[in-house]
């Protein structure tokens, strides 16, 4: 027979693994998405559709540059933003588990 109040209520996290690998994955993610997919491909689609539309399924993108395509730039640039600043995060922070200033483990 066991004590239950000796036995912890959930069970003790793995000790050691490097956190950082899920940034560097997030600010990756971001960049490709932001700058690569917003920005890139948009700016690509742009320049290559002709004068009367390139269909692409539902959607049809226009030679021009409207306010649809400078407002997924912009969202696009500020996302490739967010995701270099996880980027730099994850590589000044210390190698191992990510740990909160001050708190005492």
């Amino acid at each position: 027979m066991s004590d239950l109040n000796e036995t912890p209520a959930v069970p003790e996290p793995p000790s050691g693994g490097d956190e950082r690998a899920g940034l560097y994955l997030a600010g990756a993610t971001l960049m490709a998405l932001g700058w690569g997919l917003a920005v890139v491909l948009n700016l690509i689609l742009h320049a290559v559709a002709p004068a009367g539309g390139l269909p692409l399924g539902p959607i049809v993108v226009y030679a021009t540059w409207g306010a649809y395509a400078q407002a997924a730039a912009l969202i696009g640039l500020l996302t490739g933003a967010v995701g270099a600043g996880i980027f730099w995060v994850a590589s000044s922070a210390p190698e191992g588990p990510l740990v909160l200033p001050g708190y005492n483990y």
